[in-house]
């Protein structure tokens, strides 16, 4: 049974920090491209950021650039989401995905239609 499994979410002041981590299962993952995406209430699911299977390429919603940073361990089926200086407005649910079909995570990376394995999310909360 293929699993993604999100953890290192939690309650963070604004400015902390966090590290997400997103543990994959029942396959190997190393071709894959993987995303992570967040909901915050009332809101529709957005893209956050993606990397490629090499890890050589990455792409992030600009919100988030310079200040989270999206990387991975393929020897551990792992994929990371460092993120710093954390906003109010970071505060949802997030999710990590793994993708067969993207290609590159300029151009598919954003897109939600393309990915085949979602996890079931972590929630980040930032406190003003």
């Amino acid at each position: 049974q293929v699993q993604l499994l999100e953890s290192g979410g939690g309650l963070v002041q604004a400015g902390g920090s966090l590290r997400l981590s997103c543990a994959a299962s029942g396959r190997t993952f190393s071709n894959y491209v993987r995303g992570w995406f967040r909901q915050a209430p009332g809101k529709e699911r957005e893209f956050v950021a993606a990397i490629n299977w090499s890890g050589g390429a990455t792409y992030a919603v600009e919100s988030v650039k310079g200040r989270f940073t999206i990387s991975r361990d393929s020897a551990k089926n792992t994929v990371y989401l460092q993120m710093n200086s954390l906003e109010p407005e970071d505060t949802a649910v997030y999710y990590c995905a793994a993708s067969s079909r993207a290609g590159s995570v300029w151009r598919d990376g954003p897109r939600q239609d393309v990915y085949d394995y979602w996890g079931q999310g972590t929630q980040v909360t930032v406190s003003s």
